[in-house]
């Protein structure tokens, strides 16, 4: 009875993850831009980021790809490519976990221990009538511990995603 129980836990999941959000399917491709206050938990050397994302509309299973670039204000940089997922509550909220990998340059910033970093990030976005989003982010920048040091930092911004074209 015990292995049942599993297989029905299991194969509901796996349903709940493959039904598509209504709301969902008509989503265009984004512009999303942002800004917002770098290094904001570590308070190293804290500096303003600007970001600006292309976000595609094509799935691979949930997820869609994205790319972007973030720069500071104490000249660092950020390049990096990465997934996302859209969950949808209701038609107006939509929180989107994504991660991404990507270079990173210090600058005149916080040197994050390596070139390479490692982004984890959480959104929660209004959607209007017209698609556009407006919300917050959050997300983490660290090197994974494949340089000598991961420091780490955190970027708390204010996100605006602008819709390309009219959607599926």
């Amino acid at each position: 009875m015990n292995t049942i129980l599993r297989v029905f836990k299991t194969f509901a999941l796996c349903a709940v993850l493959a039904t598509p959000v209504s709301a969902a399917a008509d989503d265009p491709d984004f512009l999303t831009v942002s800004v917002g206050a770098f290094d904001l938990v570590q308070d190293h050397d804290q500096a303003v980021e600007f970001r600006a994302e292309y976000r595609s509309d094509k799935k691979i299973w949930i997820f869609k790809p994205f790319i972007g670039a973030m720069g500071t204000t104490d000249s660092a940089f950020y390049g990096f490519g990465g997934v996302l997922v859209d969950v949808f509550f209701g038609k107006r909220w939509v929180l989107t976990p994504s991660f991404a990998a990507g270079y990173y340059d210090n600058g005149d910033g916080v040197d994050l221990g390596h070139e390479i970093e490692f982004r984890s990030s959480i959104e929660l976005s209004y959607r209007f009538d017209n698609r556009t989003r407006l919300g917050l982010s959050f997300y983490h920048l660290s090197n994974a511990s494949i340089g000598d040091t991961n420091p780490g930092t955190e970027v708390l911004s204010v996100v605006y995603s602008i819709p390309l074209g009219s959607g599926n």
